[in-house]
């Protein structure tokens, strides 16, 4: 991965995290419908946070993201945004799925 600069008006950033989301008691749940979603929505609240998401990776039972943020948007706020979110919209449309 090529080190890539950003600046703004007093900074010059190259902030990136490895965010890993695991299901409640590590249950195989994420099949393809879901990955397809939650990439979707990882992408779109990434975008609204003025982030980028680099890569997107997933396994039955876990999610990794890689995610570029400035470095006037708090961690913590971007990360329980994303589990916030994701988890409503994944419950509202595999509801069927998620809850056995």
């Amino acid at each position: 991965m090529s080190r890539v600069l950003k600046s703004r008006s007093h900074c010059i950033y190259s902030l990136h995290a490895h965010i890993v989301f695991v299901t409640k008691y590590r249950r195989k749940v994420i099949n393809k419908e879901i990955l397809a979603e939650l990439k979707s929505i990882f992408t779109r609240l990434c975008s609204a946070n003025q982030c980028e998401l680099l890569e997107f990776n997933a396994e039955e039972d876990h999610v990794h993201l890689l995610v570029f943020y400035p470095p006037t948007l708090t961690l913590s706020k971007l990360i329980n945004n994303l589990k916030a979110v994701s988890s409503r919209l994944i419950r509202e449309k595999f509801a069927n799925h998620v809850n056995k």
